[in-house]
């Protein structure tokens, strides 16, 4: 029985030149649990803000939204915001109380339930979800995992009957988003919730869904079950996101059924290349740079009486190197990039930078050609009301001339795919678009030293094979890159070298075969797949270079 039906939906923008959406049309059936995926910018985004009326953006829409039965904009208030929950991809954004209690019982509180109601809700569901522990602590000392299992869990209290995500684990490490993934896949399963989940890394996700839409520029370009998608996407630039089993399937051209899991990939190699166990990656070593920056011995804290988040720390970047940093939410990745781009000072140890202190660069002068730093969110970089004007706010900050901004604007633009962004409000772009804009705003600098805080963050796979040959261009003009990252795959391609961070030190490090081919978690798909018979693959295109004989 269908829970929500869309017909014909088309929606654009005002003041934009094409439409967001064309011509969508699909049904939801009750307890189902769908996949919602394609490249940055492709409308996923918009079509879920409107199917929660309360989010709708702003635009010119026609077609129709069906709720069980009934026109969208014809429910109750209550029932709109009661029945159809929504779990946003930052999960700053969503979080409104200063108490994780209070988070929980804020929506009940809206809805005017009777207090007795509102305290049987809430405790089944803060021992549902396992909240139990930091029931009474504030919500802004929780990790990023924390905060999106609250936000899901103040969404659920509700008792909705459809679930809408946008990206939720985009900010997560890899063991914080399969729990999390595990988490919905038991509401549904159990609750009978049905699910509407727009995501990026689907790895974890897509075996489990019972059906996956794809969309291409604001339309649907296939509405199938898993197996079936992954068939129908071989060969397309989608299938690049797919996961790693169903890539190493396609790579090496098999007829069988596609592979979803790692399990199943790993009984595809055994089964088909078992003659080839042993075969290694033989990268070349790579020929270390001078230090450019160095961290000696740091020790930081936010406040005077708050535990260390960084202890005794040190680690060394150099020229022409792509260093990646890895590790769970609230263990220190970001405190790090703080201390080395000088927003915040150690109270012990220092940061060197050519060899000189961080603070006796004066004024701006550390930002001028030398350091720059992408942050999290990427919103904090734009302050103008075009992406064109915030470019061009940054060239004359960096004293060039008048005459040159279009042609730097222009050649920018078309590095990294910009062109239909130049005349939009940077803070109506989807957040991929954002990390790509941000992103570029920064390479303005032409900074020597670039850190980057999850860069990949709402990138498809598409532009994020781009944004790494891009990262390799410029390791060869002799940049030295820090990435924090909780992709590990994008690390395992991009990166010299790896390191795991965790309370507050970075406790080891190596290149991607050797570092991720150690580990059980925070390690590639492709690597789970094929250690038992390639012992350093990481990559699946090194998996499917060995099964074919290839001397890598």
């Amino acid at each position: 029985m269908e829970l929500l039906k869309v017909e014909n939906l088309s929606f654009t923008y005002p003041g934009a030149g094409k439409k967001a959406l064309e011509g969508v049309s699909f049904t939801l059936e009750r307890g189902s649990f769908n996949l919602l995926c394609g490249r940055s910018g492709c409308g996923k985004s918009t079509l879920l803000r409107l199917l929660k009326r309360e989010l709708a953006p702003y635009g010119e829409r026609s077609g129709e939204i069906r709720y069980k039965g009934a026109p969208l904009e014809a429910l109750e208030p209550r029932v709109s915001a009661g029945e159809i929950g929504f779990v946003t991809q930052n999960p700053e954004e969503q979080i409104v109380t200063d108490k994780v209690w209070h988070e929980l019982a804020f929506g009940l509180e809206n809805l005017g339930l009777p207090q007795a109601d509102i305290r049987r809700r809430v405790g089944e569901m803060a021992s549902y979800f396992g909240i139990q522990d930091w029931y009474h602590r504030d919500t802004d000392g929780l990790s990023g995992g924390q905060k999106q299992l609250l936000n899901l869990a103040a969404v659920m209290v509700l008792q909705p009957r459809l679930l809408l995500l946008d990206e939720p684990t985009g900010q997560l490490d890899p063991i914080a988003a399969a729990d999390f993934m595990a988490t919905l896949q038991k509401l549904n399963r159990e609750l009978g919730l049905t699910i509407l989940l727009a995501e990026h890394r689907l790895e974890e996700v897509f075996p489990i869904a019972h059906r996956v839409i794809a969309m291409e520029e604001g339309a649907i370009l296939s509405d199938a079950p898993p197996r079936e998608t992954a068939a129908a996407l071989r060969g397309q630039p989608l299938a690049q996101g797919l996961p790693s089993a169903c890539r190493i399937w396609s790579g090496l051209g098999a007829a069988e059924p596609c592979p979803m899991t790692v399990g199943e990939g790993r009984e595809f190699l055994e089964a088909g290349y078992g003659s080839r166990r042993g075969a290694r990656v033989c990268p070349p070593a790579a020929a270390p740079g001078e230090p450019v920056l160095e961290a000696e011995h740091i020790w930081f804290r936010y406040a005077r009486e708050a535990p260390d988040v960084l202890r005794d720390l040190s680690l060394s970047l150099r020229r022409g190197e792509i260093f990646s940093v890895l590790g769970g939410n609230g263990t220190g990745k970001t405190t790090t990039l703080g201390v080395l781009s000088g927003l915040d000072r150690p109270y012990r140890g220092q940061v060197l930078l050519e060899g000189k202190k961080l603070r006796d660069w004066r004024g701006t002068s550390l930002y001028r050609g030398k350091l720059a730093l992408l942050p999290q969110n990427p919103k904090t970089l734009f302050l103008r009301p075009t992406l064109r004007e915030d470019l061009e706010e940054q060239l004359r900050a960096m004293e060039i001339p008048r005459e040159a901004w279009p042609r730097k604007v222009a050649e920018l633009a078309d590095r990294l795919g910009l062109e239909d962004f130049l005349a939009r409000h940077p803070y109506d772009l989807s957040g991929g678009e954002q990390q790509k804009c941000a992103l570029g705003r920064l390479l303005l600098t032409e900074p020597q030293v670039l850190l980057l805080d999850e860069p990949t963050k709402g990138l498809d796979a598409d532009f994020k094979n781009r944004f790494a040959g891009l990262l390799g261009d410029l390791r060869d003009r002799g940049k030295a890159i820090l990435l924090v990252t909780h992709d590990v795959e994008f690390a395992a391609q991009v990166s010299d070298r790896c390191g795991l961070f965790f309370d507050g030190q970075l406790i080891s490090q190596g290149p991607p075969q050797e570092f991720f081919s150690a580990n059980n978690f925070y390690t590639t798909a492709a690597s789970r797949i094929s250690r038992t018979l390639f012992p350093n693959a990481v990559l699946c295109r090194e998996v499917v270079a060995l099964c074919q004989g290839e001397t890598l």
